[in-house]
């Protein structure tokens, strides 16, 4: 099965990146690598293989991909939910954008970090569109609220929104979620929030991305499609 799962790497983005080009009609769709659960070598396969980021959900796992060399040559993203006590792994640590920032205070600390080692780090920040209790992300509601915030703060940068919404097999279910996620990223773009830009979209995963860019996404996260279904039981 390893074997299985090692071959086509290369193939496998070169798919992705002609379904996101018809679905894309023209516009530049960003590709980040979903990379959990998959070790140094793998990444580096897709990276390799032009991927335009890779993305990690977990601190410690990109923590040891990064000193194996994992990431050379693209840039790199945490995508999963971000514990406080964590954001030293990552700012100032080689990480280009946090995609999951989802309250006030996360976004303190982040600036607070960023400032004493003299950088500034891009963010989006992660909208729970669908209202689920177990996903992080702010309320659309509040949002407001967290960019009035993010104004006052000197070294982060908000770069735009992610979502992730909730799992269906169902064609097409997600639809209406990442329409919603696109209206209020061109509400919020056009209100002209000090130090936001709305320049990223991410939103849309492997069994629907095709989806999300339809509904405006400029940014996908796409893990199995390009490595093929997760081993639980590996260890990376």
């Amino acid at each position: 099965m390893k074997g299985e799962r090692d071959m086509g790497i290369a193939e496998n983005v070169m798919r992705v990146r002609e379904r996101i080009e018809a679905a894309a009609g023209g516009r530049k769709v960003l590709l980040v690598a979903a990379s959990k659960m998959n070790d140094a070598e793998r990444v580096r396969q897709a990276v390799a293989a032009g991927v335009d980021a890779c993305g990690e959900n977990r601190v410690q796992e990109l923590v040891e991909k990064r000193e194996a060399g994992a990431y050379t040559g693209a840039p790199l993203h945490f995508i999963g939910h971000l514990q406080r006590n964590k954001i030293k792994y990552l700012v100032g640590c080689g990480v280009d954008l946090i995609e999951s920032v989802d309250s006030v205070e996360l976004l303190r600390d982040i600036d607070a970090r960023a400032r004493k080692l003299g950088v500034t780090q891009d963010v989006l920040i992660e909208v729970n569109i669908a209202g689920e209790l177990s996903k992080s992300g702010v309320e659309p509601e509040k949002l407001e609220e967290l960019l009035n915030n993010a104004a006052e703060l000197a070294a982060v940068r908000v770069r735009g929104l992610m979502s992730i919404p909730p799992i269906s097999e169902k064609p097409g279910a997600n639809r209406p979620y990442f329409a919603r996620m696109n209206e209020l990223f061109v509400d919020i773009g056009r209100k002209k929030y000090d130090n936001t830009s709305m320049d990223l979209l991410s939103m849309g995963m492997s069994g629907d991305f095709e989806d999300a860019i339809a509904e405006g996404a400029n940014m996908v996260r796409v893990g199995s499609a390009i490595f093929g279904a997760r081993d639980y039981g590996a260890k990376h």
